[in-house]
């Protein structure tokens, strides 16, 4: 997985591409452990995401945790595999998809 990551003044766009699972998941948390303060908002870009797991869904929802309390975090070009994992564990419900 990569992650290309682009701030503007308090927006931070991270687009990933590859898979996101328990192999890479390291990298994001340790990017969004660090690299939050002072963002107000949060967007990932998916459109090169090819898969995400259960590790990369526990990196999104405790982002999104920490989004609430600063602003607001939005994910968007998302391929029809990300999106079905979305509808099945009903983060589609959590999350703010564009």
């Amino acid at each position: 997985m990569t992650i290309n990551k682009k701030q503007n003044g308090n927006e931070l766009v991270l687009a990933l591409s590859g898979r996101l699972d328990t192999t890479t998941v390291g990298e994001l948390d340790a990017l969004l452990a660090n690299g939050l303060d002072g963002v107000s908002k949060l967007v990932f870009d998916f459109a090169g995401l090819d898969y995400i797991s259960s590790a990369g869904l526990r990196s999104l929802l405790s982002a999104q945790k920490k989004m609430n309390s600063q602003g607001e975090m939005i994910i968007k070009n998302i391929n029809e595999i990300v999106s079905e994992i979305f509808d099945i564990t009903g983060f589609v419900d959590i999350l703010t998809i564009e």
